[in-house]
């Protein structure tokens, strides 16, 4: 039997509870999951790529106790097919939260089918608890001095807490 790759794509800046619930129904469907941190040269993300990169596998070596080894981190800069491909990928994982999101990942599904039929998308709805939870948010929050913790993992929270001291 071969062995299932997802590639789970996102900026992850930073991870939030709301990834890692995507991340637990990537690892049902899934024997490896490829996270890949999308890096844009015209972005300044509040954390940097090895940053996010310790972030994830602090989380889910916490979170998820040994299902972290079948998680991978990459980066990735270009199309996230090609990514996908690279990484042996024959899933690609999309988070829902809401009708919102399934608009625009139905249309980047599309035009990801044409591009590389090979691939799958699987949308996983995103927990009830975890629904409104956005990386942009979490951000906001964190900047203003309010109180996160129930959005991030601890490790994320350490480092947003050190990103923005009261």
């Amino acid at each position: 039997m071969t062995e299932r790759t997802a590639f789970y794509a996102g900026s992850f800046d930073p991870l939030t509870n709301g990834h890692l619930d995507v991340l637990k129904g990537a690892l049902t469907v899934a024997d490896r999951v490829v996270v890949g941190i999308g890096v844009h040269p015209g972005k300044k993300p509040l954390f940097s790529y090895e940053e996010r990169v310790a972030l994830i596998q602090k989380s889910a070596t916490v979170e998820l106790g040994g299902d972290a080894r079948r998680i991978e981190v990459v980066a990735f800069d270009k199309l996230v097919i090609d990514a996908a491909r690279r990484h042996g990928a024959s899933i690609m994982i999309r988070g829902l939260r809401d009708g919102t999101d399934l608009d625009y990942e139905m249309q980047m599904a599309g035009m990801n089918e044409t591009m590389a039929p090979d691939l799958q998308t699987v949308f996983l709805p995103a927990s009830p608890s975890v629904r409104t939870i956005t990386a942009t948010l979490v951000r906001q929050i964190a900047s203003m001095g309010g109180d996160i913790a129930p959005f991030v993992p601890s490790a994320v929270l350490e480092a947003l807490e050190a990103k923005f001291p009261a």
